[in-house]
């Protein structure tokens, strides 16, 4: 394939003029995670008012996630080829509208194809987001300080969302949940229409449309399949033919990516860097982990116990102070150490919290099981995000900012969608069957305890796979093309 040119780095402007287009860039991320996190508080809600299953309730959470994950490469391309305040407007446009029916849906069906289109147009929004920032400032100081603000925004974002929807819920209603992204939507599209500078790459690239639809079937088929095995066990033709027909669309994927699509959404030869495949790994392990994590906690905190959604929002507060300050050091910390130690020691902190929020008992108490490892958990979490966005985003030219920050999203999104639903059906095993004399508090705190400690030996391929990442500072910026890495990792 040619060299793509960018046209899209900017001219030098005024410094109150680059911190609106930081704040927009934020405000678009924060919205994109708030989401995916805003919904945890109100899923009891929401089951007991539109008559959710046990396991179709996921699916409020899962249907959002692999719309997000599935169409990410896609739409970092677009931001690419199309424009990026373009399609910044365009994703915001298509997240908002979809807000308005999530918070209008009469029924399990309505609001989880709801939940899809805020997805995709959170796909669209995400990579443009930080596709803009480091377009933005290219300079290695102003560009570390800016995406550790926009980091702190992807990171706050899940905290204040479990805060925001207890809030919102217990006050208002779980539908308020939405509907507050309207006036938000329309106040961000006005502004970003004035601020956000356009840029695309100089040569007009295909859409690989036929890759996106191919990846995001392989995706929904095997959570289905997964999650169907707590109806139907795994050796079930319903829970076989999902997991075998993503296979087969994975082949698909691949094929379509390596032989037929002139612009692959995913080229595989960008996996060539090994900063970029270990922190695409890395964070797919740490979603794997904390999306469940968020689940499971909002779940024990209401239905264990017994605190109104409102209590619940309020004891994430915790978790909201813990990423935001988890984000900021790690953020500081990346350009003198490199990225690797510090995605090391944050999954290290992650795995070793989880292991102990999953000592909690039936007869606890928030203080007593909660308070302590989900203060550390979050801190983790926000030391996560910087070294692996500095990692991806250092390893590639400019007119490759949409696509990797694209992955980067997307890894974390699928790892969460796929580790999501395999500890939601290992916790169902548990918690729908009642042992003699026990009581069903305890049956769903063994189940969220086993989902929660396994997903702590998810988050240590975390500390794992970052060791993939070259050791040290990178020796380039992103603004000239990346040198070849070295196969080495000092």
């Amino acid at each position: 394939m040619p060299p793509v040119t960018d046209t899209s780095l900017p001219s030098p402007a005024a410094p109150v003029h680059r911190n609106m287009i930081l704040a927009i860039a934020c405000l678009g991320q924060f919205m994109v995670v708030l989401d995916v996190a805003i919904v945890n508080v109100a899923l009891p809600a929401m089951r007991q008012e539109l008559e959710f299953s046990a396991t179709g309730l996921q699916w409020v959470v899962n249907a959002y996630t692999l719309a997000f994950a599935g169409l990410l490469l896609l739409g970092g391309r677009t931001a690419d080829l199309f424009g990026r305040r373009r399609m910044f407007l365009v994703g915001l446009g298509v997240f908002t509208a979809a807000s308005l029916v999530c918070g209008l849906a009469l029924n399990p069906g309505a609001l989880v194809a709801a939940r899809a289109a805020q997805g995709l147009g959170a796909a669209i929004l995400a990579p443009v987001t930080l596709s803009i920032v480091t377009t933005t400032f290219v300079q290695p100081h102003e560009r570390s300080r800016a995406l550790g603000l926009w980091s702190a925004a992807l990171a706050s974002g899940g905290a204040v969302g479990v805060l925001l929807g207890g809030i919102l819920t217990d006050l208002l209603s779980w539908r308020w949940i939405f509907l507050v992204n309207i006036p938000v939507g329309i106040a961000g599209i006005i502004i970003g229409r004035m601020v956000v500078p356009e840029g695309r790459a100089e040569k007009r690239l295909s859409l690989d449309i036929a890759g996106a639809l191919a990846i995001t079937a392989a995706l929904s088929s095997l959570v289905f399949g997964i999650v169907e095995t707590t109806n139907h066990g795994w050796v079930s033709p319903i829970t076989l033919g999902p997991i075998v027909a993503a296979v087969v669309l994975g082949v698909v994927f691949v094929v379509i990516e390596t032989r037929m699509a002139s612009a692959p959404i995913a080229p595989l030869g960008i996996l060539r860097s090994r900063a970029l495949t270990g922190a695409n790994i890395s964070l797919a392990c740490v979603g794997g982990s904390m999306f469940a994590m968020w689940y499971f906690m909002s779940l024990y905190l209401q239905e264990v116990l017994g605190l109104t959604p409102l209590q619940a929002g309020l004891g994430f507060i915790p978790a909201s102070l813990g990423v935001i300050v988890g984000s900021q050091f790690a953020g500081r910390l990346v350009p003198r150490t490199g990225p690797r130690p510090v995605l090391v020691v944050a999954g290290l902190v992650i795995s070793g919290s989880l292991f102990w929020m999953s000592r909690m008992s039936a007869d606890g108490s928030y203080f007593g099981d909660v308070f302590g490892p989900i203060t550390v958990v979050s801190l983790g979490l926000g030391a996560s995000f910087p070294p692996g966005v500095f990692a991806a985003m250092s390893s590639v030219r400019p007119a490759e900012s949409g696509l990797a920050s694209g992955l980067v999203n997307s890894s974390r999104q699928i790892g969460g969608a796929i580790g999501l639903a395999a500890l939601a059906t290992i916790a169902a095993h548990r918690t729908g069957a009642l042992g003699a004399g026990e009581t069903a508090a305890e049956a769903l705190t063994d189940g969220y305890a086993r989902a929660i400690a396994i997903g702590s030996i998810v988050a240590l391929g975390t500390a794992i796979t970052a060791f993939i990442i070259p050791g040290g500072r990178p020796r380039f910026t992103p603004t000239t093309p990346a040198p070849a890495e070295e196969s080495g990792g000092a």
